[in-house]
């Protein structure tokens, strides 16, 4: 059967988030923007990633390393960063193929979240417990065994961060005074990791003022997370940016229902006020 990208994000659109396959979506997405892609071949590749890893560690065990946490962060290492050379793209990190997961394999190039998603399927698929960490500004990943937990940074070569390395991490992207908080070693579930990876490609196209190319985006987003009410502000917005005002007042309306908060909700009854001005 051939790979359908569409059909995988509204398959995932309707299942626990335990079930949500991270690589499936996340080479859906990528494949939407390479139309008429063969995917066999890259998941193919992964298939053998996490092959690899897992003989790698047998390896390392059978030479006498403790069957730990760190033997396994040491074979997704061995594997993916030093012999596959996947690594940060520092020079160019807000190019839209580094949050594009067959360009990421392409080039063994990423921003932090796709190489993430890589690594936490490849370590999973090796019956291992790893998480991707949604910490501010730079997502990370912690792989846990046997009581340990370690986490890592896959764009830094796996890079183990203690508390020190975490608490500048957090300075440098929320400033001096800014501390370690308990919400950022929670795990992110599977929809908020592809979320955030796609909202790294909806941002950009936005900056770039490719407004049908973000609206576009976030519908894909929708179909693997409807129940996401954050995702109808998006395209509220973004129908009104590309001159589609009905769509636009119907989704901010849905948002104003469901939104929790008071402050979001005024903020949205305002902007659908100014779009229902437009449309009589």
């Amino acid at each position: 059967m051939s790979f359908d990208p569409l059909a995988i994000l509204k398959g995932n659109g309707g299942k626990g988030d335990s079930e949500v396959n991270i690589l499936n979506v996340a080479m859906a997405f990528s494949a939407l923007a390479h139309p008429g892609i063969n995917a066999d071949r890259y998941f193919n590749h992964v298939s053998k990633l996490a092959a690899d890893v897992s003989a790698r560690h047998a390896a390392l065990i059978e030479a006498g390393a403790a069957d730990d946490a760190g033997a396994q962060l040491a074979a997704l290492k061995h594997i993916l960063a030093d012999r596959e050379g996947y690594a940060g793209d520092d020079e160019r990190y807000d190019d839209l193929q580094n949050a594009d997961l067959i360009r990421v394999i392409d080039r063994r190039k990423g921003m932090p979240i796709t190489l993430c998603v890589l690594y936490i399927y490849v370590g999973r698929k090796c019956g291992w417990t790893v998480e991707g960490l949604n910490f501010p500004g730079h997502f990370l990943a912690r792989i846990e065994h046997a009581g340990v937990r370690l986490i890592f940074d896959p764009f830094r070569a796996c890079e183990v961060l203690e508390a020190p390395a975490l608490r500048q991490l957090i300075k440098d992207v929320r400033g001096p005074n800014a501390e370690l908080l308990a919400d950022y070693y929670r795990p992110c579930s599977n929809r908020e990791m592809l979320l955030r990876l796609q909202n790294n490609i909806k941002l950009r196209m936005i900056e770039g003022e490719d407004y049908k190319g973000a609206l576009q985006c976030v519908e894909w987003m929708r179909m693997m997370a409807p129940d996401d009410y954050r995702l109808l502000l998006d395209a509220g917005v973004l129908y009104a940016k590309t001159g589609q005002g009905s769509p636009a007042a119907a989704a901010l309306e849905e948002y104003i229902m469901r939104a929790p908060d008071a402050r979001d909700r005024r903020d949205a009854e305002r902007m659908l006020r100014e779009i229902q001005g437009t449309l009589t």
